[in-house]
């Protein structure tokens, strides 16, 4: 995978949490801070893409979105563009 297929699927991943933050719970970076174990910076960064998370990461960001992790993720991968 190379360095713009991981970009984009990091902004494909950022754009799922916004969505998720705005659109459903209509709250904002700090009070989904305050939901999970997740600075408010680290989430707008996260939400544009612009830093790698780990998974306790992603965890912690469904318990404070109120979904299950697999949620996050609901987004095209396409395998054949990742050499597999």
């Amino acid at each position: 995978m190379n360095e713009d297929q991981k970009k984009r699927l990091l902004l494909e991943f950022g754009r799922i949490v916004k969505f998720h933050r705005t659109e459903k719970l209509k709250i904002s970076l700090r009070d989904l801070a305050k939901k999970c174990d997740v600075e408010h910076s680290a989430i707008g960064k996260i939400e544009k893409g612009e830093i790698k998370i780990q998974l306790p990461t992603v965890f912690e960001l469904a318990k404070g979105l109120e979904i299950h992790p697999k949620d996050l993720f609901n987004f095209d991968f396409p395998l054949e563009e990742t050499g597999n």
